[in-house]
């Protein structure tokens, strides 16, 4: 067994085609994000790239919506965030894109 720590890659991503990475692949990344109350992440969009969002504990509001511990949020390639991302409380999520594509995120 070999053993990471999640702070030593950039913004929680683990998995993907990138560096540092534990798995360098195209096929998908993966991230867990840890954020305070009142974090936020501006809006964006993957022109090739769909992406899963876990919330894993917390309460966060993505796209307008309240996200709470145990909710996946699907954001089709093309389909634009309307709003930012806030967190509402302390809140972890899991993050995976399909694929994974090297500079697919522009802002709104």
């Amino acid at each position: 067994m070999k053993k990471y720590r999640l702070e030593n890659f950039k913004g929680g991503w683990f998995i993907g085609d990138f560096e540092p990475t534990i798995v360098k692949t195209k096929r998908f990344e993966v991230s867990v994000k840890h954020y305070k109350k009142g974090d936020t992440e501006k809006k964006h969009v993957h022109k090739l790239a769909e992406e899963f969002t876990v919330v894993i504990s917390g309460k966060c509001q993505l796209n307008g919506q309240i996200l709470e511990s145990g909710d996946i949020a699907v954001l089709k390639k093309g389909e634009k965030m309307t709003e930012d991302f806030k967190a509402l409380e302390d809140t972890v999520t899991t993050v995976v894109k399909i694929p994974s594509v090297i500079g697919d995120k522009y802002e709104v």
